[in-house]
């Protein structure tokens, strides 16, 4: 975003709902650009504070590093002015360096660091990892706090001090007590995104503890159904939260539950359902068989 510094990107992503849209796909598996660009297009014009290119949604596991840098030089063409777009950025080292570079050149207002790929690492590691990709770029920078690089209080404050365009922290374990840690040792220091998968269902507790705003991938195929969702939880409108829990958000994640990777797969059958299909999710993924679509389309017609 012009004349925006990385931490000024960071609040306005804390002041509303984020996308996470899928990454559109022809039937033999190839990025389907025009496709992609248009579900972009059509998710601006619904309110969104952010939108994550190629993120966890869009399947960021399955592309190359050419196909990752192309899906968010689209999402920044099509996105509308003001609206921030974020690359992602991980494997080891080296490479999530040089995909934060590639996110400038395509055009990114920040990039989202997912955990190094494959191996453990200590608290040292884990900070040394962060600060190389802080240094490899002059956007502004968001640690995905998932899997193997679960930050503690220290390192994420340690950071901080270290790397000024470190500007967000994205929770995807669900640890109250680390949360809160964090939360209270750097206050507004960070911008905080709540990132566990189906991010409704813990968005109204989240909020007492700094997370503002959440990664919606409901957002994709109900955009504003997720919208009207977020606006209750802003406005601690406990009951109204509670009641869409019920009807919808808690059976979807039963659904979601019943294969490993369905939080991906769920997304692009819900977009089958409501007629904007964005072709299958590339494997290890599996997509979901046509009883599940049928369910699904059950819970889709009970809120669309």
């Amino acid at each position: 975003m012009p004349d925006l510094t990385p931490r000024e990107v960071a609040q306005q992503l804390g002041s509303g709902l984020l996308s996470f849209p899928v990454t559109h796909l022809t039937a033999d598996g190839v990025f389907d650009e025009p496709a992609y660009r248009e579900h972009v297009a059509w998710l601006s014009g619904f309110p969104a504070a952010g939108l994550f290119a190629a993120g966890g949604t869009g399947e960021f596991f399955s592309l190359s590093l050419a196909e990752v840098e192309r899906v968010v030089g689209a999402a920044v063409a099509a996105a509308p002015v003001g609206l921030p777009v974020i690359a992602p950025a991980g494997y080891g080292t080296a490479i999530a360096a040089e995909m934060a570079r590639a996110a400038e050149r395509a055009g990114a207002d920040g990039v989202l660091l997912f955990p190094p790929y494959l191996t453990e690492a200590g608290q040292e590691g884990l900070r040394a990892h962060v600060r190389a990709v802080c240094r490899a770029t002059s956007l502004g920078v968001i640690v995905y706090n998932r899997a193997n690089a679960r930050y503690d209080a220290e390192t994420v404050a340690r950071l901080a001090e270290e790397c000024p365009n470190l500007v967000g922290y994205k929770d995807g374990v669900g640890d109250i007590e680390q949360m809160t840690r964090i939360y209270a040792r750097l206050g507004d220091r960070l911008t905080y995104i709540g990132g566990l998968p189906t991010a409704e269902m813990f968005a109204l507790p989240y909020l007492s503890l700094g997370l503002t705003t959440y990664s919606s991938a409901i957002f994709n195929f109900l955009p504003r159904y997720a919208a009207g969702f977020y606006e209750a939880v802003r406005h601690h409108d406990d009951a109204a939260v509670m009641a869409a829990l019920e009807e919808f958000v808690i059976p979807y994640c039963d659904l979601r539950n019943r294969r490993p990777g369905y939080a991906v797969s769920i997304i692009k059958a819900g977009l089958k359902v409501v007629g904007r299909p964005a072709g299958p999710v590339r494997p290890p993924l599996t997509d979901l068989d046509d009883a599940e679509l049928a369910e699904l389309q059950v819970l889709i017609d009970k809120v669309a």
